[in-house]
């Protein structure tokens, strides 16, 4: 497989100390499940996605608009550069964003897919009626939407029963949307499947990419570190950069252990967070800052009045990500720099399989199970609870302050 992906990271971490911490990994990697997303062709059917989706494509929709948050969609918004007809993700029932996207997308001129395993997902339920009139393609298994989907004669493709944020690149939940996007769906999972015979743990092999920055991780949340925080210098790798963020604090973040990602895009932080990061309070949080070597379209600057002649947009903004990282080292604070080489199928399935690769070893490596997520669906609960007791905004005001008085009594 060519390498599309560098990584550059400081300080340092000797031959000797990552060998002690692979030792530590090979100790606890059996207390947790495999990693069943390097088994790439286990959980899709190509073909039938093709079946279903061809007499879609044949009316050529300008738009598509999906209807899922979370796993359901992150992977979708990593590949969102890739896709070559309008995308409009709807993540919730925020009615700026929703009235935007209806005065957008015509019926006529868009393709709606409402995705949700367990179809109780309140976000996509809630504004699954609005698109009522459009072309739907559902991605469910069970639950009201599946009955929704399944009484409106809708039709539907099924969601594997798997930690979702692993699993959409490998299934129906981000193959879907990337077909009838217009990407080679083929092509990216033989591309994510070369990534993975690169990631995946081998007794005779160089310690991969994956696994250092899985170390080095770990090596400083040991040192009290608890924030990861991406600085995304391309609009391509912000998708990216939204599937770590997840990933790292939902899959470490449990049994009172786990690690935070964050993220805002670059150079836009410069100008609001690395003060904070270069003269601020220090050992909290490690800048990870996201470049890329090239981009489908640059556009040429020449300007001698600020020494800026034979310059591209892109070559200003990847001179701003070295300053800045070479900022951050005189502060002695430790950082770390990620660079896709192309913005390609290839290039986005190598990234999406590091991703994924770097967060399974962090939580084997702080013993915790990196696919699960027992606490998340706590909000979920109290919502559609207060929902159907039509509880008023005083009525919810006063549970939490009573809720609130109860827990931090001590306080």
């Amino acid at each position: 497989m060519r390498s599309l992906l560098e990584l550059e990271f400081y300080p340092r971490i000797s031959s000797s100390e990552l060998e002690n911490y692979i030792t530590r990994f090979k100790n606890n990697k059996n207390h947790w499940n495999e990693p069943f997303f390097m088994d790439v062709y286990s959980y899709v059917d190509v073909d039938e996605i093709k079946r279903i989706c061809n007499p879609i494509l044949e009316r050529s929709p300008k738009n598509m608009v999906i209807l899922g948050t979370g796993g359901s969609i992150q992977t979708t918004m990593a590949l969102e550069g890739l896709l070559q007809r309008d995308f409009y993700p709807v993540v919730s029932s925020r009615p700026r964003e929703l009235h935007q996207v209806l005065r957008k997308c015509s019926p006529q001129e868009t393709i709606v897919i409402p995705i949700s395993r367990g179809g109780e997902t309140l976000d996509v339920n809630s504004t699954i009626e609005v698109f009522a009139s459009y072309p739907m393609l559902g991605l469910s298994s069970q639950g009201p939407m599946y009955a929704y989907l399944k009484k409106k004669e809708i039709p539907i493709l099924p969601v594997p029963d798997l930690s979702g944020r692993f699993a959409a690149s490998i299934s129906n939940v981000a193959l879907v949307p990337a077909y009838l996007g217009g990407i080679d769906i083929d092509l990216f999972l033989r591309s994510l499947q070369d990534a993975y015979s690169e990631y995946k743990m081998q007794e005779h092999h160089n310690i991969n990419l994956a696994m250092q920055l899985a170390i080095y991780l770990f090596v400083h949340y040991a040192k009290g570190f608890r924030n990861c925080f991406i600085m995304p210098y391309s609009s391509y790798l912000e998708g990216s950069a939204g599937l770590f963020v997840q990933e790292i604090s939902e899959s470490s973040g449990k049994e009172n252990a786990g690690m935070m990602g964050t993220k805002q895009e670059a150079p836009l932080c410069q100008h609001s967070v690395l003060e904070l990061l270069l003269g601020g309070s220090k050992g909290h949080t490690i800048p990870f800052l996201w470049t890329t070597r090239s981009e489908p379209r640059d556009v040429e600057i020449h300007n001698a009045s600020f020494g800026l002649e034979n310059q591209t947009a892109l070559k200003i903004i990847n001179h701003q990500a070295d300053a800045t990282f070479q900022a951050l080292l005189t502060q002695k604070v430790p950082s770390a720099m990620l660079n896709l080489k192309e913005i390609t199928i290839q290039g986005m399935a190598q990234l999406i399989a590091f991703i994924q690769s770097t967060i399974y070893y962090f939580c084997v490596l702080l013993d915790v199970n990196w696919e699960n997520n027992p606490l998340v669906n706590t909000g979920k609960s109290i919502c559609n609870k207060a929902i159907q007791s039509n509880l008023s905004v005083e009525q919810r005001k006063a549970q939490r302050k009573k809720i609130a008085s109860e827990q931090f009594s001590d306080d």
